[in-house]
């Protein structure tokens, strides 16, 4: 074979091994790096609505809901006074009017929690999770002990229903950008449908993007 061949065969394998070193490099520099961190620890990566949003202001709205400067509200201190126990709530929707996914049943779970850790109000179940239950409670009626089976017609029934909104208002130039998240919720009386608690609480994020030059 000619000498221009062999010098032909070795630039080809010489372009092999260094696109293998190319490839072996690149993967080797794009492993992720992954550390566990404290689940309450606030860690903003996008600006975008997150776990800690959810949960901060889940917390602080039901807080106000239920008093103002340590006074419980009205409408809990009259519905305890008229009937001897706490008000039984159910949350309803809440809906994202926002640009962006906002995993509202992570907040109406929050929302939930905060309800019941007030030890001032008992949560009902949602639509959705009361379907399973009397599924259960039907299966109960063939196959549960007499002294055990749970009956129909014992449900507690709601006296109250929140229902709410999250909207968001983006404000950008360039690499800057403010984003503006409005949380607006209602506590309404369902047998009056009168609105005894409204609510609203209010987020604004500056994000800045670095620019880099080549």
């Amino acid at each position: 074979m000619s000498r221009s061949f062999w010098k032909t065969q070795q630039a080809v394998s010489l372009l092999v091994v260094l696109l293998c070193s190319f490839l072996i490099v690149s993967g080797c520099s794009s492993k992720k790096r992954i550390s566990r961190v404290d689940a309450n620890e606030t860690i903003d990566l996008s600006g975008n609505w997150n776990d800690t949003d959810s949960r901060l202001v889940a917390e602080e709205m039901i807080s106000d809901a239920l008093s103002q400067n340590g006074q419980s509200r009205p409408w809990l201190m009259n519905f305890a006074k008229d009937k001897g126990k706490n008000p039984a709530v159910i949350v309803g929707s809440i809906r994202n009017k926002s640009d962006e996914h906002i995993a509202t049943g992570t907040f109406v779970g929050d929302i939930e929690r905060a309800f019941v850790n007030s030890g001032n109000v008992r949560v009902v179940a949602k639509k959705e999770e009361r379907e399973g239950v009397r599924e259960e409670r039907q299966d109960q009626q063939a196959n549960a002990s007499v002294e055990t089976v749970k009956q129909f017609g014992q449900e507690l029934g709601a006296d109250y229903m929140l229902l709410g909104e999250i909207n968001k208002i983006l404000d950008q130039e360039g690499n800057e950008k403010v984003a503006f998240y409005q949380v607006d919720l209602t506590l309404t009386d369902l047998q009056s449908n009168e609105k005894v608690w409204i609510g609203q609480h209010k987020i604004k994020k500056y994000i800045a993007r670095k620019s880099y030059k080549p």
